[in-house]
């Protein structure tokens, strides 16, 4: 059965990128897919972009066991804050924004708006440097998973997961991405449902009021809205970091650039809201119950120390008959490709767009092959990364996230929305954002406690830096942010919409 529902998964990948294929002309079509996605591939590809098989497997079991019911927080964070509110502030405006300046990527839209070459390549080097290795770690994890599952050696599903990445992505683009992610997204959500019907049905957890009630015996705390141990500000950072990090994320900020106009925003806005609510309440509710399922934590035969990350393999393994857990090894092979695959294709752009084409004008002529080379390039970087397996790896995912989001989230919201933002505010903006996050998580040596709450912090302090530092410092000529704005063109209810 898993072998069947494997090979099917495939052939959608390859066949979504060879019919794409006839449509890439260009590297407008090949990275944005000519600006012409309508809105239910935009919000899957937005969904499954968002939600990886971290939430899953690692997330939803550490988050689960150590919260409670109270994680179900971050399931309220990650639909509204991170999708709802996400497309409601931030698309129109990007859409409209990154057109007039002609900005394909997030380093050429912070060139564009505050006129400045060395942000582009700064903010072109930041992705390359912890995406990357962002996306050596989840073929790791993958061929850790076709090593338990498939019987795979680690070797050989590192290479078949690099060169079917490879086909349909080099193959199509992002429109080739977009329309696998819709097959993907139906996957997860069928998923999704089928794990919280099987826990629940457990016997050891024998229905939702049962199962809330036998919690509540275990300890009171994991039934309440502040966690046991009255951990919130763990827990608040933990909503924080991955409800509004997807705000300064590129690869997550690419899907407003990609949509067609402004009719599909509000139908994509509920779509993507509507699938982040049963994603994450799927993940976040079963790790919950792990408690009913475990006395301790599972310990891993190969280091022999008790982890977190077997929780939820294991209990899939228990409460899951084997056409369903061929199901859920689906669901976290498509949240994992789907993620894999637009941390590539931006990662990849961050060079062919940002550096080559920056460096070498007459690059633009090759711009498809280019960038088709570098996407090939990415993918075998993060298997020889993958299959190297060094620490620095987990060292460098364990705060990428908030290190990109903190660089780039103060000079984009700003951008999009104030005037007065200048150069220099937007520099010391990121330079806080990256610092703050890279210097303090090495401080307390990558504790898993308190990066949470570092990737927090340097997404909301540069968003104080930001104006203080442009109201100090001198303002872009009025005609470059007239350009941006497009005042002179706009309508009037853009212009009382503009800051």
């Amino acid at each position: 059965m898993k072998f069947i529902l494997l090979g099917l998964f495939i052939g959608v990948l390859l066949y979504s990128g060879y019919s794409s294929m006839a449509k890439v002309r260009s590297i407008g079509d090949f990275f944005l897919a000519g600006r012409a996605l309508g809105p239910w591939l935009s919000a899957f590809a937005y969904g499954t972009t968002y939600f990886s098989a971290v939430v899953f497997i690692g997330y939803a079991g550490k988050v689960g066991w150590s919260f409670g019911l109270s994680s179900l927080w971050i399931v309220v964070g990650n639909a509204l804050l991170g999708s709802f509110l996400a497309w409601l502030v931030l698309a129109r405006r990007t859409r409209l924004m990154t057109e007039r300046l002609g900005a394909m990527t997030l380093p050429e839209f912070l060139e564009a708006r505050y006129h400045s070459r060395a942000m582009k390549i700064c903010g072109a080097l930041l992705i390359f440097i912890f995406l990357v290795p962002y996306s050596a770690s989840v073929y790791m994890g993958l061929s850790y998973l076709f090593n338990r599952v498939f019987g795979l050696p680690y070797l050989y599903a590192a290479l078949i997961m690099c060169l079917f990445t490879a086909l349909y992505l080099v193959m199509g683009g992002y429109r080739a991405v977009a329309v696998t992610d819709v097959i993907q997204g139906a996957v997860m959500l069928g998923g999704a449902g089928i794990l919280l019907y099987y826990v629940l049905a457990a016997p050891q957890v024998g229905g939702l009021a049962e199962g809330i009630g036998k919690l509540a015996q275990l300890d009171p705390g994991l039934v309440s809205a502040a966690g046991p141990g009255n951990r919130w500000p763990a827990l608040a950072s933990l909503v924080l970091l991955t409800s509004l990090g997807p705000w300064g994320m590129p690869q997550m900020v690419q899907k407003f650039y990609a949509i067609r106009d402004e009719a599909a925003i509000r139908p994509a806005m509920w779509v993507s809201t509507v699938f982040a609510l049963i994603i994450t309440f799927s993940a976040y509710f079963t790790g919950s119950l792990t408690r009913l399922f475990f006395d301790k934590l599972p310990v891993d035969p190969a280091t022999g120390k008790a982890t977190p990350d077997l929780l939820m393999p294991m209990l899939i393994e228990r409460a899951l008959p084997e056409p369903a857990a061929a199901v859920i090894l689906l669901l976290v092979l498509s949240a994992s490709m789907s993620t894999l695959s637009s941390l590539v294709l931006v990662s990849s752009s961050a060079v062919a767009i940002d550096l080559v084409q920056d460096l070498w004008p007459g690059a633009k002529k090759r711009g498809v092959l280019i960038m088709r080379l570098l996407c090939a390039a990415f993918i075998a970087l993060s298997l020889v990364l993958a299959l190297a397996k060094p620490a620095i790896i987990l060292s460098m995912m364990a705060i990428s996230w908030g290190t990109v989001a903190g660089a780039f989230l103060a000079p984009y919201l700003y951008g999009l929305f104030w005037r007065k933002a200048t150069p220099a505010g937007a520099w010391a903006g990121m330079l806080t954002g990256v610092l703050f996050s890279v210097l303090l998580s090495l401080y307390y040596r990558l504790d898993p406690a308190v990066v949470p709450l570092v990737g927090s912090l340097a997404m909301i302090i540069p968003l104080a830096v930001v104006p203080l530092v442009s109201l100090l410092t001198p303002a872009l000529p009025v005609q470059l942010v007239e350009k941006a704005f497009g005042y002179r063109a706009a309508t009037q209810s853009e212009r009382g919409g503009a800051a």
